[in-house]
């Protein structure tokens, strides 16, 4: 189409073009026949298996293949009727449909096909032929598919499938208009100018001078858009994806309520949407039809019965978890108190008794509104009653005080007295003459009064007594002599005691004893109030004394962040869709599993206490949660005990600690709500948090807690699969110890590990192993079960294995897997039961075999990397998992929070796949492993789950690199191969870019990169650069430009960044995720996804080429510590640092033999994004190294580096501690990989010598001569080089220790020759000093294509005398890249506000707490 320069659509019917694009039929028909190609490769190796009506079907696709191969072409070539035919129709509509023979052999080629579009269509019929016993369905099959035992039946239903095709439809609709506008079409008009140019003189020897039409130049200009043409497409998805994401976000109800003012106004709503929720109801429903359900559901929701309206039961599980922040140490006691609801809910107006920090304020807010009111008492109680907390706060007043003085006031008259100003109030109230019958001026006194007297109350100490006294005569003086109009009902109750004398003007006046005074014996006010009866009014005090004396802004409470985005996350999901919950005696019963290996259980004295440099873990935290470390203060008090310190520390990292309390929370949840299914609302006002606090057990009834207790494990177990506990206990490992103190605090905990044993069969020693659950007893492990295993069950991947054997002993339904670096919040756990519904309100065939839950991660406050990563993981776990599930259906099972079909998956296969290597990422293989059973795995966002995440470089680039190469195992597994054969097209899409694809783009887009810069390279040494802009006038191809421009998009990280930012816009609202997408950009966001890009390049690449995926164990600390310049050369080195210098090399010569006809501007435009890659990849480890620029860390490094380079390798010795064995342990896959692999290794590495064969023509002492023998004789220099070296090498191994002078002497001679060499070449050749740069550019690139040639003949010459030097050359190539990397780094390092900037940048977040981070650094390198 863009040959033919198609500018509109009406085009197509032109007949000329219309038969060109018919040949996309010809490549369709050559891809079909690769197709079954490939198909019968993969099966070669079962030749000896395969059945006859297999080889019978491969012969007759293979045929039918090759005959449309042969027979397309053939009509194509022969076609010239149809030209003839319509040059002599009219050129009317009607005369455009003249067809020809090879548009009638299409036609019949695409009949051919007509089965199966029509079947595309009807999904359940396919799905009925797939698993039918009919003959004519198993033929059908037979033909169409591969014989699969797994797979059939898989295919969605006929809606799911229309909303995932319209969605590709749409994405490649807008990714091929773009391709033709932007890539293609503006690049055709400049090839076909290539294709005039005849080019006579080159820059170089040219082997193939008479080749036409400049194959080469348009091969070195296409390449790169072809791979970005095929690339793009993931850029694309991520674009729909976050356009489509966020919409499903919203219809979810996602981000509702995003901040703690949201909560606040709707507050009122919570109770309603809890009791529609999370609380069963009374009746079972009745099946309805789908639209009663949803006008129910969806338009009449707010019309239901008075349970729905009843706040007690959210009223008790709110209060439970507020009191779960206060143990959690988020909230303080002050803000328990202001958050808690009072369990007497209603006033006797009927009104709702809100939290005091709903209506903090509020009150003081509407005695200055009445003070200063002027109009009728009937607006000011419109006013008021607008702002329901403020109705609220005065009807919680009056209440509070009317109850507090019927205690407190036992004297007859003040009875009277106090009584007759109440009835005054209520019946202005109800006549609306409160503006009438008093004068409000006075109110703020009053107010003040009231405000002391309810401290007093609350602090109710004796010596208070009478200033208690002086406070109730001043609140009644306030009242009826500057308050109340018509006073004359109170002063006859006053007149009628003996006590008082009226004075002359009719006023009255006190004498002994006073109102509210004590006269000998006889008291009037009951203050203090003893124990008993402050026990009855503690509470009614407290809310009085918080409702007036809160002075803090409402925006205020809670302080802590964590706690606020807890509850707008769960008052947010009160209002999404979620099954009923059932009553917990009803509901599926589920256990948890957490394989745990060796990592942290809780922290360690030595690690919390150890003060080198102030640098302890609990230091630290004091620091970065300095208001966590005083609300644990002030609720444990002054007697803090080390173990207490120990848990809050570790609750507070990526511990097992942390993770056993929150799952924990679980049983919690359902103790309660089994306590609120058998308990009556009236009765809960009598026996408040009963089921939570063990000394009102007492309270309940003996039978009802056993019961409680009981249904609670029926209904939840949990495991914690300790591998090597066994092995821990024997050798008295700590670790073992702090797991039976979790048993011991959690009593229902379980612990299964395996058990070595060796014993004595046959008069020969033998080892049993054996699988076993214990409990904690006495503070000791008791064995409960013991299962015999027939060998060591380790034999796979260590986690999943460690998994298998323990799933045994797990019960329930369902399966909830928690790895064990995560954390669980009580009020999340509140939504499990309606979660596990998720299983039942399906239909059979459509019922979830795998529920995908939402994570939360809770490192990203520990420094820039940690945010980078939350960021990009809450990303993809919330909106990317969100599309996957619906509209894609291709969502797997991608972590630890998921909860499965426990019976469906024990009869599949189990959860986990853990055969070695191929199975690393043993997550994802449980989800295909689902699908390919016709599981259904779905997603949901109403309840979330806590994740920790690596925080440091080095852990974050080694789970990039372990998820890289589990990606690459994928590639070339069965699962991925059944899952394409039977998915369709557009869902294998879906499958496709959301899996491995990612994966396989992010390496096109980095080879892209070098396809482009290598062919400007062949451009420009070859001399055809000037003969395309001189003689073409090319300068202007948009297209690469456009092809540079989708790689950077690829490479700066905005494939994660939009996601990311819609996200945090759905959540936080738009601005404030702008904000801190810009905050991002700041911290060097793009240098750290621009180094990941390259992480996942690399180990993806190699993988797939040489294999080789292990395990790589990353660590969870929490402290974040200073790498070594050895360590980060060890870890980047490959990856990384040459590959950078790769792109360093080509930009130089590049811009060295640009010519002046180039600009500098077209320059920069086309280099700045490679430059920027190439940077980023070489200096990165360093920048976001925690003092990567304190000189005496720079000083200790090079003493490391020189000491490792000098080392001496062999057995034994650790790649940590020596250059020689790391050399060895990195090019060891070599070893190992298969013929093919090594044959293309040794092609891709004869890149390097391109520099060599271009650049020797352009040297000076060459004098312009293009002969071939030039570049041999560069050889000549090579092999020389190589020589000395094999010459010095032979002299320091055998002339060094005794014969020090005469090798001093032979160094002396070589170094002379060299000098004299030189001064020969440039006094006789003209050399210059130019010429000798133009060589380093030449021969150092063929050197490092030599040294990778050599890794793979290894073991064929490694035993010959040639080895020898190809070592030294490979150790003084790593040291001069090493050393070319310290340079500036040392450079820098003299400026100490480098150091300052980079560690501002790394800690921004701790340096927004005064977190002073470098004594933390060094300290934690020194323990180190």
């Amino acid at each position: 189409m863009a040959w033919h320069g198609l500018g509109s659509p009406t085009q197509l019917l032109d007949p000329i073009i219309f038969e060109d694009i018919l040949s996309i039929f010809i490549t369709n028909a050559v891809l079909r026949v690769i197709q079954v190609v490939v198909d019968i490769a993969f099966s070669w190796r079962t030749k000896q298996t395969i059945r006859s009506d297999q080889i019978l079907r491969f012969t007759l696709k293979l045929s039918l293949a090759v005959a449309w191969a042969i027979i397309l072409p053939i009509f194509y070539a022969s076609s010239q009727n149809y030209r003839a035919c319509s040059a002599k129709q009219s050129k009317t509509f009607l005369g455009m449909f003249c067809l020809s023979k090879y548009m009638m052999v299409v036609a019949l080629y695409l009949a051919s096909n007509v089965i199966g579009m029509a079947l595309f269509f009807v999904p359940a019929v396919t799905n009925y032929i797939e698993t039918s016993t009919w003959r004519i369905c198993s033929m059908l099959s037979w033909w169409c598919q591969p014989q699969l035992y797994v797979g059939r039946g898989m295919q969605e239903g006929l809606v799911p499938l229309l909303k995932y095709t319209a969605f590709w439809m749409i994405l490649l609709s807008s990714k091929f208009l773009f391709s033709y506008y932007f890539e293609i079409k503006p690049l055709v008009g400049p090839t076909k100018e290539i294709m005039k140019i005849n080019m006579n003189k080159y820059e170089w020897h040219e082997f193939f001078p008479q080749v036409k039409s400049n194959a080469g130049a348009i091969l070195a200009v296409w390449s790169p858009i072809i791979l970005v043409y095929f690339m793009d497409t993931q850029i694309w998805y991520s674009v729909f994806c976050t356009i489509f994401g966020g919409m499903c976000g919203i219809i979810h109800h996602l981000g509702e309520i995003r901040t703690m003012g949201m909560v606040r106004s709707r507050f009122c709503t919570l109770p309603e949407a809890f009791n529609m929720s999370l609380v069963p109801p009374a009746m079972p429903k009745e099946k309805k039809g789908m639209f009663p359900s949803f006008l129910e559901k969806k338009v009449f929701k707010k019309l239901g019965k008075d349970e729905r309206l009843d706040p007690t039961k959210f009223a008790l599980v709110w209060n439970q978890i507020i009191n779960s922040f206060r143990s959690e140490d988020i909230i303080s006691n002050r803000e328990m108190e202001l958050m808690t609801m009072p369990m007497s809910l209603e006033h006797s107006s009927g009104s709702i008794r809100w939290p005091l920090f709903l209506l903090a304020k509020k009150f003081s807010e509407a005695v200055d509104m009445a003070a200063n009111f002027t109009g009728k008492s009937a607006q000011l109680f419109s006013k008021i009653k607008k702002d329901s907390y403020m109705f609220c706060s005065i009807n919680d007043f009056y209440e509070l005080t009317k109850t507090i003085f019927r205690f407190l006031i036992i004297g007859e008259t003040e009875k009277s007295v106090v009584a007759v100003i109440f009835n005054k109030i209520e019946k202005s109230i109800q006549n609306s003459s409160l503006l009438t019958d008093f004068k409000m001026d006075h109110l703020p006194s009053l107010f003040s009064k009231f405000d002391r007297l309810a401290e007093l109350l609350y602090l109710n100490k004796h010596e208070h007594r009478y200033e208690v006294t002086i406070l109730l005569q001043d609140i009644v003086d306030i009242l009826i002599q500057d308050m109340i109009v018509d006073a004359q009902s109170i002063l006859d109750v006053v007149n009628s005691s003996e006590r008082l004398i009226s004075d002359d003007d009719g006023a009255f006046g006190y004498y002994e004893p006073e109102l509210f005074a004590s006269v000998s014996s006889i008291t009037n006010i009951r203050y203090p109030f003893l124990d008993g009866q402050l026990s009855q009014q503690k509470e009614q005090v407290k809310r009085l004394y918080l409702l007036l004396n809160t002075k803090e802004q409402v925006a205020e409470i809670p302080s802590n962040l964590e706690a606020r985005r807890r509850i707008s996350f769960f008052a947010t999901s009160l209002f999404m869709d979620m099954p009923a919950a059932p009553k917990v005696r009803s509901m599926l019963s589920f256990s948890i599993i957490t394989p745990y290996f060796m990592e942290e259980v809780k922290f360690s004295d030595e690690e919390l206490y150890s003060n080198q440099d102030e640098s302890s873990i609990l230091s630290y935290m004091q620091k970065i949660y300095p208001d966590e470390w005083k609300n644990f203060s002030e609720r444990i008090g002054p007697k803090i005990t080390n173990d207490e310190i120990r848990y809050w520390a570790s609750y507070r990292g990526q511990t097992l600690s942390r993770t056993v309390r929150g799952m924990m929370y679980y049983r919690k949840a359902l103790r309660l709500q089994a306590f609120l299914d058998r308990t009556s609302d009236q009765e809960l006002y009598k026996v408040p948090l009963a089921t939570e606090k063990g000394k009102n057990k007492r309270n309940i009834h003996q039978s009802l807690s056993a019961e409680i207790e009981a249904l609670a494990d029926m209904k939840f177990s949990y495991i914690i699969s300790c591998q090597k506990f066994g092995e821990q206990k024997i050798k008295g490992d700590p670790h073992a110890q702090d797991i039976i103190d979790l048993m011991t605090r959690y009593s229902v905990l379980r612990v299964v590990y395996i058990e070595e044993k060796e014993v004595i069969v046959n008069n020969a020693p033998h080892k049993v192993y054996s699988s076993v659950l214990i409990k904690a007893e006495n503070n000791l492990d008791q064995e409960i079960y013991r299962i015999k295993l027939p060998g060591p069950p380790i034999i796979g991947e260590g986690k999943p294995e460690n998994q298998n054997h323990a799933i045994i002993f797990t019960r329930g339904e369902a399966l909830q897997t928690i790895d064990m670096n995560q954390d669980n919040y009580l009020e999340e756990a509140y939504k499990m039961r309606n979660v596990l519904q998720e299983f039942v309100i399906h239909p059979r065939d459509q019922a979830p075999t795998i529920l995908g839950l939402r994570e939360h991660i809770f490192t990203g406050s520990v420094s820039s990397l940690a945010g980078f990563m939350s960021y990009q993981e809450t990303s993809f776990v919330t909106i990317g998992q969100r599309f996957l599930a619906d509209p894609l259906r291709v969502r797997f099972h991608y972590g630890h929070p998921d909860i499965f079909d426990r019976i469906f998956h024990l009869t599949r296969g189990g959860i986990s796949k853990a055969s070695k290597t191929i199975n690393l990422s043993e997550d994802v293989f449980a989800g295909y492993n689902s699908i390919l059973r016709r599981g259904n795995i779905t997603y949901n966002e109403y309840i979330q789950v806590g994740k920790g995440r690596d925080v440091g470089l080095n852990q974050i680039s080694k789970f990039e690199a372990k998820v890289a190469n589990g990606n690459s195992e994928q590639t070339i597994s069965r699962d991925i191969h059944r899952l394409g054969r039977r998915f369709d097209f557009f869902r294998m899409l879906s499958c496709y870019f959301t899996t491995v694809g990612f994966y396989f783009n992010s390496l096109i887009s980095v080879v892209g990169v070098y396809v482009f810069l290598y062919g400007q390279l062949y451009l420009v040494l070859s001399g055809l650069q000037r003969a395309l802009l001189h003689d073409a006038q090319t300068q202007n191809i948009k297209s690469l430009e456009t092809a540079l421009a989708s790689q950077s998009f690829l490479q700066l990280g905005l494939l994660t960044g939009l996601p990311m930012v819609m996200e945090l816009g759905l959540e936080k609202g738009f601005r404030a995720s702008l904000s801190d997408f810009i905050l991002m950009q700041l911290q060097l966001a793009s240098v750290f996804f621009t180094f990941s890009l390259g992480t996942k390049a690399h180990y993806y690449g190699r993988t797939i080429l040489h294999g080789g995926a292990k395990y790589r164990p990353t660590g969870r600390k929490f402290v974040v510590f200073h790498a070594s310049f050895t360590e980060n050369y060890q870890l980047y080195s490959r990856s990384h640092f040459v590959k950078g210098f790769e792109l360093v090399f080509l930009l130089i010569v590049y811009h060295i033999f640009r010519r002046s006809y180039v600009s500098s501007v077209l320059h920069v435009m086309i280099t700045y994004s490679t430059w920027f890659m190439a940077v980023t990849w070489l200096f990165t480890p360093f920048l976001f190294n925690p003092a990567g620029f304190a000189w005496q860390k720079i000083v200790e490094d090079w003493a490391d580096w020189n000491r490792w380079m000098r080392n001496q390798g062999g057995i034994g010795v650790q790649p940590e501690k020596s250059w020689e064995s790391w050399w060895n342990a990195e090019n060891a896959h070599l070893r190992h990989s298969v013929l093919s692999s090594r044959i293309l290794e040794v092609l891709l590495s004869l890149r390097f010598f391109i520099y060599q064969y271009g650049l020797v023509y352009h040297l000076n002492i060459s004098q312009d001569n293009k002969n071939f023998l030039v570049y041999l004789l560069s050889w000549v220099v090579i092999i020389a080089i190589i020589g000395l070296v094999k010459l010095v090498n032979c002299a320091s191994r055998r002339l060094s220790t005794k014969h020090q002078l005469i090798f001093r002497v032979i160094k002396l001679l070589i170094f002379l020759m060299v000098v004299t060499s030189l001064i020969l070449l440039y006094c006789l050749c003209q050399l210059s000093i130019m010429d000798l740069i133009i060589c380093c550019l030449a021969f150092i690139p063929t050197g490092w294509g030599l040294l990778l040639i050599v890794q793979v003949l290894r073991p064929k010459i490694e035993y010959y005398a040639i080895w020898e030097p190809i070592q030294v050359i490979a150790h003084a190539y790593d040291y001069g890249m090493g050393s070319l990397l310290f340079s500036p780094i040392a450079v820098l390092a003299w400026m100490p506000v480098i150091s300052a900037i980079q560690t501002r940048v790394l800690f921004n977040r701790a340096f927004s707490r005064q977190l002073q981070i470098q004594p933390f650094i060094v300290g934690k390198t020194k323990r180190r």
